[in-house]
């Protein structure tokens, strides 16, 4: 353990103590949202962010010891142990080495080296590896036996040949060195399954692609693996040779790690077949194979990566706040279906109307809506910005010019993951009596009220801002995006009393039984009025408590600290400080002067040290405050509606919608999201987007092409661009602009996207959107 915990130490930059009291922390079962916020004395301060690696490295390394404790129970066991070979095993950091040392003593389906072996050829093998003065064919005369199988010379020698090779093959040094040689040698080759052009046209750009293996970016490694795994692409590893019919690189390295090389000697044309077997037979596919793995593995992390980032800005998007809001859900042929809720999110209303094609009855909708917004006196519209979204937002308009007494504000707000939330289990025991569409439109209006509460009632996979989710390993998914979640609720907290099963799950210390037992307790006792009758929840035990009771609030309760985030176990050096100053705990909380004058080491003693009592402070000063930004609205342009209506040069403000790798997109009001890719981000080098915009952004974009058979639109952020001017200098990512690119620079940035109905006026469209189709999928 104490070597587990030196190694993240040092990956963090901190103390092995620091670890050690984490860990410790860990496995007594509190959770990360926990420990970052109130155990700060004991782990000096780690934050969420590294006590996330943490966790994370901690799962590996410990799993890396179990498997280095099965190996070495293994090779014992078989009486093959040596003090050398314990040593190395000891060192391996990694599971690809541990493996590798375990080759040769891993049990294993019968070979042809084990087959020569058995028929005695080792000495053969051995002899000829000796001493390369010896004549192959003169030596293998004397091991000939047809009962087991090597009846002539041609057969001996082969079966000697096998037993180096795989002798060759199963040293771990040697295998570490090849890795290390083609990560960064090696190259990516992606080519046309023949027969298959037509079929994988999404795949186009990869026809005929070849990359640095170690340059390759996750969004380009994971479409490739796509095309392939849909029997489009093969994709192989080529390390180029200096001259045909010169030794490959690798053959070398072979050669020179086993002392093998062409002095004229009677077996050294056979000992070089040896090399060149081990290579082309045996340890090519299986490198091939490990660095596959490899890549996806790391562009698999990258992409979850992203999809946390994007998850998190969205879960902390600004809340319009508890206002009453009617929904829209837009639709056409069925209708908009609308929804009323009160400031709370409870359902007061809905109807259906039916304002657009075909029955376009835009003034019975215009005075429907009107009475249900001066009936329950609406303050918010939101708009879902699916199909017929610009439409209604034109119903919107109109009806606020109907109703000025109101002061209505009308926000168009992102349906994805709405339709997902409504036919689920848990809408339909929140609205059993609700048509599934209706519930849609009550999840949009809670979406602009609190996105976060509303949100976790969705699985996140389909919230819309992640990267090639589906190729990725959905455990490592799941575990990640869980995680997000998790932190977002706790830095927020929740209000207790109000608060849905599906949001009180998610905080620290809590489950779903849990979480339903306090509905099901505030259902039937009624609002809670402290933190302790928490207690009186079935289940919720001690521990419990204390990992839940700090990010549960109780708003307008018996106790003021309630309401905050000062932790229960706190309450008396809160008491204290009170006591000290001679002031009421009422009266300090919010008194920002006061508060600022005392000095938290004057507080501190030997249960509570400087980091919580600045804490407390700090929360008393503005108790239970949102972390979250202030609300803010896009306005969409009036008539640009529609791809038809864009012209390069406009300029427009926008939502982003989805951060990536390479650029952002940028809702513009037009049912199709802009790029603005990562070198028209910013004036300066941008090397990573979320440097610059994050999702739910607002933001003022310049258009810079449209192609309308394509649904593409290329943007930029930097107003000094004119469409169609070629920028040179380095602008981020790729060190080429997003609106005139090199050909190389394009394939670089490309995914798989649709096969046009026709080209582009400009080809390094194709560049910016290659990821827009896969991304979504």
């Amino acid at each position: 353990m104490d070597s587990i915990n030196q190694r993240i130490a040092d990956e963090l930059g901190v103390r092995p103590q620091q670890v050690a009291a984490a860990v410790a922390l860990l496995d007594e079962g509190s959770t990360v949202p926990f420990i970052a916020r109130y155990r700060k004395e004991v782990t000096g301060s780690l934050d969420d962010t590294q006590l996330r690696h943490l966790e994370e490295r901690l799962r590996y390394l410990r799993e890396l010891d179990d498997r280095r404790g099965s190996i070495l129970a293994s090779i014992e066991e078989q009486g093959k142990l040596t003090p050398e070979l314990t040593r190395e095993i000891n060192l391996a950091d990694t599971k690809t080495r541990l493996e590798d040392l375990y080759l040769p003593y891993k049990q294993k389906r019968r070979t042809k080296g084990q087959i020569a072996l058995e028929a005695g050829l080792g000495e053969l093998a051995d002899a000829l590896f000796g001493n390369p003065a010896l004549t192959p064919e003169d030596e293998a005369g004397r091991f000939i036996d047809a009962d087991k199988g090597f009846a002539d010379t041609k057969a001996v020698l082969e079966g000697a040949k096998y037993i180096l090779m795989e002798r060759f093959a199963e040293d771990a040094d040697l295998l570490a060195n090849l890795r290390s040689f083609l990560k960064d040698n090696a190259t990516l080759s992606a080519r046309v399954v023949a027969g298959k052009e037509n079929e994988g046209a999404k795949f186009s750009d990869y026809f005929e692609h070849d990359e640095p293996l170690k340059s390759v970016p996750s969004h380009r490694a994971l479409a490739i693996f796509r095309g392939r795994n849909e029997g489009i692409l093969a994709s192989t590893l080529k390390v180029s040779e200096e001259q045909p019919g010169t030794l490959h690189p690798c053959e070398g390295m072979i050669g020179e790690r086993f002392g093998i090389s062409h002095q004229g000697r009677a077996a050294d044309k056979w000992l070089g077949e040896v090399v060149r077997w081990t290579w082309k037979v045996k340890l090519y596919t299986t490198l091939e194979t490990d660095l596959f793995g490899e890549l996806r593995d790391r562009a698999e992390d990258e992409a979850i990566n992203v999809f946390a980032h994007n998850l998190h800005d969205l879960l902390l998007a600004a809340p319009a706040g508890p206002r009453a809001t009617l929904a829209l859900d837009p639709g056409l042929r069925t209708g908009c279906k609308v929804a009323v809720v009160d400031a709370t999110g409870k359902l007061l209303d809905t109807a259906t109307v039916y304002p657009h094609a075909p029955k376009n009855d835009w003034n019975g909708t215009l005075a429907i809506l009107a009475k249900l917004c001066t009936k329950h006196a609406v303050d918010l519209i939101a708009i879902g910005n699916g199909t017929a979204s610009r439409e209604t937002d034109k119903l919107a308009s109109e009806l606020i010019k109907n109703v000025p007494g109101l002061k209505l504000t009308k926000i168009m707000v992102s349906e994805a993951g709405a339709s997902v939330y409504s036919a689920s289990e848990l809408a339909a025991k929140e609205f059993p009596d609700l048509d599934v569409s209706l519930r849609g439109a009550v999840s949009i209006a809670r979406r602009l009220q609190d996105p976060l509460a509303e949100l976790v009632k969705i699985d996140p996979k389909s919230i819309g801002v992640g990267q090639y989710q589906h190729d990725v390993s959905q455990l490592k998914l799941a575990r990640s995006l869980d995680a997000v979640v998790e932190d977002c609720v706790n830095a927020v907290g929740v209000d207790v009393n109000t608060a849905s099963a599906a949001l009180l799950a998610r905080i620290s210390g809590l489950n779903t039984t849990l979480a339903q037992n306090i509905v099901a307790h505030r259902d039937a006792n009624g609002a809670f009025k402290t933190r302790n009758e928490l207690k009186k929840v079935p289940r919720l035990g001690d521990k419990t408590f204390e990992q839940a009771a700090g990010f549960l609030r109780v708003m307008n309760g018996d106790n003021p600290l309630d309401a905050s985030a000062v932790h229960p176990e706190t309450y008396p050096l809160v008491q204290r400080i009170a006591t000290d100053t001679g002031r009421d705990i009422r009266s300090l909380i919010g008194d920002s002067a006061f508060l600022k004058r005392l000095d938290p080491k004057t507080f501190t003693d030997e249960t509570f040290g400087l980091p919580t009592v600045t804490d407390i402070l700090g929360e008393l000063d503005k108790p239970g405050r949102d972390p979250r930004p202030e609300f803010k609205t896009a306005e969409f342009q009036d008539g640009v509606e529609t791809l038809k209506d864009l012209q390069p040069g406009m300029v427009l403000e926008g939502v982003v919608t989805n951060v990536t790798n390479f650029g952002a997109f940028v809702d513009i009001g037009v049912h199709q999201d802009g790029l603005v890719h990562i070198s028209a981000l910013s004036e300066k080098f941008v090397k990573d987007p979320r440097e610059v915009v994050k999702a739910g952004d607002i933001v003022k974009v310049k258009v810079m092409e449209v192609d309308i058979p394509r649904n593409r639109v290329g943007l930029t952020m930097r107003m000094s661009d004119t469409p169609g001017e070629k920028v040179e200098g380095p602008r981020g990512g790729d060190g080429k602009r997003g609106g005139q690119r090199s050909g190389a620079a394009q394939r670089g940035e490309r995914s798989a996207p649709k096969q046009p109905d026709k080209a582009p006026t400009n080809p390094a469209m194709a560049a910016l959107f290659a990821n827009a189709r896969q991304l979504r999928k």
